[in-house]
């Protein structure tokens, strides 16, 4: 059972640092319910079986994906096949061994990791719902923010969730503001029994695509060409924004156009792929974004 359950927690580790953004030793000990030690275990063993682990200018840990090449995904019957063959090789074979592992861990590793982490990300939900049904407030434990890159615990009144309840949308009693949570960047629910307090200040209006509530009633226009490696990160980071995306014709980039509330997490997305990004404008943005380089 030891073994098993040691499996289960590198699957869903796996599923999570190929990811955006990299994931901290905290944010994994705590989404995993491990000590950092045991986690450091884990990120040995995923090195050993021949990923690409990284570790990004915070010490914040990443798996590397090929976003040129999409590799092919073997179903189960497949995998079965290809290993009894493989195996009919000479026993001292590297060449043997190494496709085995990348049909294994890119086949059937890929879909197990995937639906653990999607089993934790219900219970998540579900407790959500629970809040939102009964008007209590919640602690979303150790969120991992990709506008700060910081990992702290939110107090907030739970509201609604997104069409595609990627997000919940939920007033945060320390700003005072309407805000977008990404589901899978929340560790865990502690459920409380306080009521909600603001419901007045819960508005209708959801906020803009990055989470952000009106900054001031002023709206930001941003136009953005992106590489495809800009695009990938950005959807993963906001998956709200793929409606207001397009690709260019006859070109690798796409271009973002959309109003914004509030500008600080765009431009310090822009500033972190700054070498894959051109701002196309708006004057109002790109004058915001001259100045805050300036600070």
């Amino acid at each position: 059972m030891h073994n098993q359950n040691k499996i289960l927690r590198v699957l869903q580790l796996i599923s999570l640092l190929k990811k955006e953004p990299s994931k901290s030793i905290r944010f994994l000990s705590g989404i995993l319910e491990s000590t950092d030690r045991t986690v450091y275990r884990y990120l040995d063993l995923i090195k050993e079986l021949g990923f690409e682990l990284q570790r990004d200018q915070n010490n914040r840990f990443f798996i590397i994906n090929d976003v040129e090449v999409e590799p092919y995904s073997f179903s189960n019957e497949e995998v079965v096949l290809l290993k009894e063959l493989l195996l009919s090789v000479g026993k001292d074979s590297k060449l043997k061994d190494s496709i085995l592992k990348k049909i294994y861990f890119k086949s059937e590793i890929a879909i197990h990791g995937n639906h653990i982490l999607k089993a934790h990300l219900g219970k998540i939900i579900e407790k959500l719902s629970g809040a939102i049904q009964n008007e209590k407030r919640v602690i979303l434990k150790d969120y991992h923010s990709a506008n700060s890159q910081k990992i702290s615990d939110r107090l907030v009144e739970p509201i609604t969730f997104s069409d595609n309840y990627n997000s919940l949308i939920a007033f945060e009693v320390e700003t005072g503001e309407n805000k977008y949570f990404n589901i899978e960047r929340i560790t865990n629910i502690i459920e409380l029994n306080s009521n909600q307090e603001f419901q007045e200040k819960h508005k209708n209006d959801k906020p803009d695509i990055f989470g952000f509530s009106e900054l001031n009633g002023e709206k930001f226009e941003v136009e953005l060409r992106l590489t495809l490696r800009a695009y990938l990160i950005l959807k993963e980071e906001y998956p709200l924004v793929q409606p207001y995306v397009k690709k260019e014709t006859n070109k690798e980039t796409y271009l973002l156009k959309c109003n914004i509330n509030n500008p600080k997490a765009i431009t310090r997305f822009i500033l972190g792929l700054n070498k894959e990004i051109e701002i196309l404008g708006s004057f109002l943005f790109l004058n915001y974004f001259s100045n805050s380089q300036r600070k």
